[in-house]
């Protein structure tokens, strides 16, 4: 399937496993794969940003204890002072300790491979015989992985609009 896709597609490819290992996730999931269109030059990343998607944003929400942080606050647990009282006690980034950097091989979680899986079927459907970052764009959207969904929430029709910058007029 590899021989398909363009070199845009190939670097966004590599690009999430970076993200991956940035977050320290032990494999790329789809999140990792739009994180890393969100920086592409090509139609999948244009695409994006024209519906508002922005690697800034993804990450930001990404963050941990970020939604957590939200619900937490609305009962009056401030997390910020939780992390205060933890380092004053344990030390310095304490409660970042165990995080472990993976290097070599990132192996691919189900969700990723059926996001690769949804590429390929979109550009057979567009009958285009390479696979670009919109074609990937595409895949991910059509897993809808939960995490990816939660992140789009905010774009209109929760990726519909990036969709239609891509030309798909299919239901994913």
């Amino acid at each position: 399937m590899f021989e398909r896709f363009t070199d845009e597609a190939r670097s966004a490819v590599v690009r999430a496993q970076e993200e991956a290992r940035e977050l320290h996730a032990d494999r790329v999931e789809p999140v990792h794969l739009l994180l890393a269109l969100t920086r592409d030059p090509g139609r999948g990343g244009t695409a994006l940003a024209s519906a508002g998607v922005d690697h800034a944003t993804l990450r930001a929400a990404l963050a941990p204890g970020a939604l957590d942080a939200e619900v937490l606050a609305a009962v009056g647990v401030d997390l910020d002072a939780v992390r205060a009282t933890t380092e004053a006690v344990f030390g310095p980034g304490a409660l970042d300790r165990g995080r472990r950097a993976v290097s070599g091989h990132m192996p691919f979680a189900d969700g990723s491979k059926r996001a690769l899986e949804e590429s390929l079927r979109a550009a057979v459907r567009r009958k285009e015989r390479r696979l670009d970052s919109g074609h990937l764009v595409l895949g991910v959207l059509a897993v809808a992985d939960p995490t990816v969904v939660r992140l789009l929430a905010g774009v209109p029709g929760e990726g519909a609009a990036v969709r239609t910058a891509l030309g798909d007029t299919s239901a994913a």
